[in-house]
């Protein structure tokens, strides 16, 4: 694999929005990590996945995959009411499903997909179902008006509004306090 770092401004979220947060606006200009198979790469070895379906290597057909699921993602948040977004999002996950059995050394849980290249995809989308399913209120998009950012608001308040407060959130403040002493001036 590559070793270049990741160059997305904000890393770390769960699967399905760092997913989301393979696009993002750097100089003005939409940026795609997954553009690549390198790009995929990178993205492969800093998204919080579990070592046992991280793939050994990157390949068009896991781009392809992925760019589909990302897809898939955000048409559901942004347009949850819409069933042609839901169609996308149940595309990805008739790819695959889970198999539990009781074995004599506990539960077994595991990962059946019709294609290799879909099980981090798959992961993904279930992973935006379990997010809806149990906090769909804390999935958000940045305020900012040039971020393209989702995140989980992991506050106890629930209030996070941007991104980032180091990032977006003093842009914003620093917006409003340029557009506070432009109001304070003579006219």
């Amino acid at each position: 694999m590559t070793s270049q770092a990741d160059p997305r401004p904000l890393l770390g979220e769960p699967l399905p929005l760092d997913l989301l947060d393979t696009h993002w606006i750097e100089g003005g200009r939409l940026q795609d990590l997954l553009e690549t198979v390198g790009g995929v790469e990178i993205w492969l070895r800093s998204a919080i996945l579990d070592e046992r379906y991280r793939p050994e290597r990157a390949d068009a057909a896991l781009r392809a995959a992925l760019c589909t699921t990302r897809e898939a993602i955000d048409a559901v948040a942004r347009r949850p009411a819409e069933e042609e977004s839901r169609f996308a999002l149940n595309a990805v996950l008739a790819h695959g499903h889970r198999e539990l059995s009781l074995g004599a050394d506990g539960v077994h849980d595991e990962l059946v997909v019709d294609d290799p290249v879909w099980t981090v995809p798959w992961l993904a989308a279930e992973g935006y179902l379990d997010l809806l399913a149990r906090v769909p209120d804390r999935i958000r998009q940045c305020q900012h008006p040039q971020c393209v950012l989702w995140y989980l608001d992991t506050s106890r308040s629930g209030t996070r509004r941007w991104c980032s407060m180091a990032i977006c959130g003093n842009r914003t403040k620093a917006r409003r306090h340029q557009q506070g002493r432009a109001g304070d001036r003579p006219a």
